[in-house]
């Protein structure tokens, strides 16, 4: 599996940090308590369900372009943009391997960078399609409740990480707030602990449905005073205690 959230690397240029999330095919191994499974499987399906297993998405994020093909657990992720210098950057990960081409040629690279490059594609499209990703094999959901955020009723759920398959950040903490009654991933929340550790909360923005697949945007949030402690964030961002950092969005999005 690829790593857990490098997306967030990305966020840490919009003001969030750097964690990797493993991603495989989407498998109905995950573990977990009957309830969080449920909610999760009611929000894949109404976020896209069988959308999501042949596809063809292409969106922009960060002035980079990106492509997402998946076909029944197969997949190939592409990024492409212009580097500083002026050269034409093309990043083609699959279940098998990365390859980096530079105007139209591929490039040696170490495989360190081979490892952060793959993740930081990897983790835009992770990102971009939860919660289709939350049945991983490696994950662990825990229904925490129903709570109440700004007067609408939400299922809160926890996700945790198995260390085999976890990657290397599998003890980060999630937390996910699906409607209760419409059942989209309205809110999320998440600590870390690489660069010194830190928390970050999110509220989705923009929803939006392009051919059969909700997106949204999202604002970045972490809490006035630092805390690893995630789950009172909703609390948090209902009482103002809560500081907005960034705007998360994903632009010119199609789907095939």
């Amino acid at each position: 599996m690829l790593n857990k959230i490098c997306f967030f690397l990305l966020v840490l240029l919009v003001g969030s940090c750097q964690n990797t999330q493993p991603q495989k095919a989407t498998s109905t191994n995950s573990s977990g308590d009957l309830k969080s499974r449920q909610v999760i499987e009611d929000a894949i399906r109404i976020h896209g369900g069988s959308n999501y297993q042949v596809h063809e998405i292409e969106f922009d994020f960060r002035e980079r372009h990106y492509r997402s093909l998946r076909e029944n657990g197969h997949y190939q992720y592409e990024r492409i943009f212009t580097d500083s210098t002026g050269q034409k950057i093309r990043d083609v990960l699959t279940n098998d391997s990365f390859v980096r081409y530079i105007n139209g040629s591929q490039a040696e690279i170490t495989d360190e960078r081979k490892k952060a490059y793959s993740s930081s594609v990897n983790s835009v499209i992770y990102f971009a399609l939860l919660p289709y990703f939350l049945k991983d094999p490696a994950v662990h959901s825990e229904y925490v409740g129903e709570v109440s955020i700004h007067g609408e009723p939400y299922h809160k759920v926890q996700i945790t990480f198995q260390q085999e398959g976890g990657g290397k950040d599998f003890e980060d903490q999630f937390l996910y707030w699906f409607h209760r009654d419409q059942l989209t991933m309205d809110y999320l929340a998440y600590n870390y602990k690489t660069d010194g550790g830190g928390a970050r909360f999110r509220e989705a923005i923009n929803p939006r449905v392009v051919n059969g697949i909700r997106f949204a945007d999202y604002v970045n949030y972490k809490p006035v005073e630092e805390t690893l402690y995630i789950m009172n964030f909703d609390s948090l961002f209902e009482a103002g205690n809560l500081d907005s950092l960034s705007l998360i969005a994903t632009e010119n999005i199609e789907v095939k």
